[in-house]
């Protein structure tokens, strides 16, 4: 599908508002380096289809100071439980592979503190629909990984969360707002399993203008930016208890085209379905991952080893 590119001094561009037709290939659509989409986190106060940009309110990156300190709050919280901080992964096979990716990379390595244990929860085969329902096998098979790690669901404290609506095709903001249903729904379910949950960060979506499959190609993947943030704003009006919700790291960027940081996905960061991460590109996310967690205000504290 050919993505139109419009301009305007007080607009921003935006793509066709439907996922494309996607008839079965055996590879990756490679040519599809760039859609003209602009990364939330660039977006800043400017609009996509009349919605404001930035990860958080008025176009901002960062939270906003109340909302920052309610989760230095709930960072305190974050303390060894039976000698371990349990942080566990929520979501799609996506998620699966980039955080056993995280997971080998912070094998042995010095700065991490030691008591933090990283649990894969996320699995294939479990969008969010399936996963919103306190009632479903995922959370019973989430359970037995955490056994298995020899931790149990009160050791809990810390969630990455990151899932999106299979084979959606609703034109925006319609598919961005049933996601964030769908997680609001998710971080309640895991309020309720998890009773000593302090932090879930939130993570959309990295490139899907490769992808051959109906999953969640573009600009279902960009739209579901909008439905973390959107996500986020609630919690920061609403001002619920514990868990603190934030985001992880932003991973969308618009194919071969630089972010300001120079975050660019190629086509082999993907495997021949341009949608699941190969080994580089679930290493590409996991080093971002890493990197958040080691620099995150509300994270460094409980994941670095003290000096």
């Amino acid at each position: 599908m050919r993505f139109l590119l419009l301009a305007s001094l007080a607009l921003v561009p935006v793509a066709a508002a439907q996922a494309p037709t996607v008839h079965a290939r055996s590879a990756a659509e490679c040519s599809q380096t760039s859609t003209g989409l602009v990364p939330l986190t660039e977006l800043g106060k400017r609009r996509y289809r009349g919605w404001q940009g930035g990860l958080y309110p008025s176009g901002q990156n960062r939270p906003p100071r109340a909302y920052l300190a309610r989760g230095l709050a709930a960072a305190k919280r974050v303390q060894p439980i039976k000698g371990r901080i349990v942080v566990l992964s929520v979501g799609i096979a996506n998620a699966d592979q980039e955080f056993r990716a995280l997971t080998k990379l912070a094998t042995g390595d010095a700065e991490i503190d030691p008591t933090v244990k990283l649990v894969d929860g996320a699995m294939a085969g479990w969008d969010a629909r399936r996963i919103a329902k306190p009632g479903a096998g995922y959370w019973r098979a989430v359970d037995r990984k955490l056994t298995a790690e020899g931790v149990t669901p009160k050791d809990v404290q810390v969630v990455w969360l990151k899932t999106v609506i299979s084979g959606e095709e609703r034109a925006f903001p319609n598919d961005a707002k049933a996601l964030r249903n769908q997680l609001r729904t998710i971080v309640q379910i895991l309020g309720k399993r998890y009773r000593s949950l302090r932090l879930v960060y939130v993570s959309s979506r990295s490139y899907g203008g490769y992808a051959v499959t109906a999953f969640n190609p573009e600009p279902a993947a960009y739209d579901g930016g909008f439905a973390v943030k959107w996500l986020i704003q609630e919690r920061i009006a609403a001002k619920p208890k514990l868990p603190w919700v934030g985001w992880g790291p932003y991973l969308w960027a618009d194919g071969l085209t630089p972010r300001s940081d120079g975050l660019t996905w190629t086509c082999e960061d993907f495997k021949a379905d341009g949608t699941q991460p190969s080994a580089a590109g679930a290493t590409k996310v996991a080093r971002l991952l890493l990197r958040f967690f080691k620099s995150d205000s509300t994270a460094k504290d409980w994941f670095l080893a003290q000096s």
